[in-house]
């Protein structure tokens, strides 16, 4: 009973993480539909602005937490690499590169993800989930073999952009004292505003109805995605959901045919293919053995399918505040917020 609640537990996070990346995907060839119209800086500031207003709603209603300096010195951490300069980068890299292109160099972000949390937050990886890495990793290569010439800056911008979101990545992912809605609402409205003050300035206002397509791609590819991908993140940990979600560049190339005039060739089916095959290998990959959980209080929604929120092991201190209590056991399990211990 116990295993297959926690099998459950595993699924809702890919399940999240899958979801995240089809609505991030999605994104990349709408923002190529206004980047032309918007300055750089102003854009990345309206997608922000925009994810902010989505996830709004439900982080006021959440209860505040009782974050640590710690807590709140990487959240702002996460908010300047991740909302601040990588938004910028990346719609730079959109205005010198074509929109499938940027997609599928995106893929650099699982890469930079998975080592920044395997060096420092120990996440653990092993052999099979670094296998099924490799596979998709190979799929963005194959892609990036028959990418147009003369695409050197983007590549450079979009590479940059890759590294700012492995280290927000990682960093949200273990971040437990704050909800997936609260951290995108921190990240929306801090780098949202001070983006578009200095796009403003620098720019001038753009043209309403381009205001509004950025606020709602915002919304959808950066609000609802983001706040997705936390939650599946912590279920599977920061590398396993940056390789589910590294399906989203192959969708924004398939997107970018229809919606940018793009062209979807063989290779980007096999490409997509190679990187499926990768997905598959991580998400059967298994691992135990005898571990102990020390005694910690934290803050998030308790999953009643997870385990490790049993009344026996777990004491509830307020709403979603709670303490573990010192346990030793063994069992399947994956890097989650509960599981980060040295191997």
């Amino acid at each position: 009973m116990v295993d297959a609640r926690r099998q459950l537990t595993q699924r809702n996070g890919w399940a999240w993480c899958a979801l995240a990346a089809v609505l991030f995907g999605a994104a990349t060839p709408a923002t190529k539909l206004v980047v032309d119209n918007v300055g750089a800086v102003t854009l990345a500031g309206l997608l922000y602005l925009g994810a902010a207003a989505a996830v709004a709603p439900f982080a006021v209603r959440e209860p505040r937490s009782a974050a640590t300096r710690r807590q709140r010195s990487r959240l702002l951490l996460a908010v300047g690499f991740g909302g601040g300069l990588a938004p910028v980068l990346f719609v730079l890299a959109l205005d010198r590169t074509p929109a499938g292109t940027v997609s599928l160099f995106l893929n650099l972000e699982l890469v930079a993800t998975a080592l920044i949390a395997r060096v420092f937050l120990q996440e653990h990886i092993g052999r099979r989930a670094g296998a099924g890495i490799v596979i998709v990793v190979l799929g963005g290569v194959v892609l990036a073999g028959t990418a147009e010439a003369g695409i050197a800056v983007g590549t450079i911008l979009v590479a940059a952009t890759c590294v700012c979101w492995g280290i927000d990545n990682s960093i949200t992912a273990s971040l437990d004292s704050y909800s997936p809605a609260q951290i995108t609402l921190a990240k929306g409205l801090v780098a949202g505003s001070v983006n578009l003050i200095i796009g403003l300035i620098l720019d001038g206002a753009p043209v309403t109805r381009y205001v509004v397509a950025a606020l709602v791609i915002g919304a959808l590819g950066y609000g609802l995605s983001i706040t997705m991908w936390i939650t599946g993140a912590r279920l599977v940990g920061a590398a396993r959901g940056q390789v589910i979600f590294a399906l989203a560049p192959f969708i924004g190339a398939v997107l970018a045919w229809p919606v940018n005039g793009d062209h979807l060739t063989v290779t980007t089916m096999i490409a997509f293919s190679l990187s499926l095959i990768g997905v598959v290998v991580v998400a059967t990959s298994h691992h135990a053995h005898p571990h102990m959980h020390g005694g910690s209080e934290h803050s998030h929604t308790l999953d009643v399918a997870e385990p490790h929120h049993n009344s026996d092991v777990t004491e509830v201190l307020s709403a979603a505040h709670h303490r573990h209590l010192v346990v030793t056991h063994e069992h399947e399990h994956l890097p989650d917020i509960h599981h980060r211990h040295t191997h």
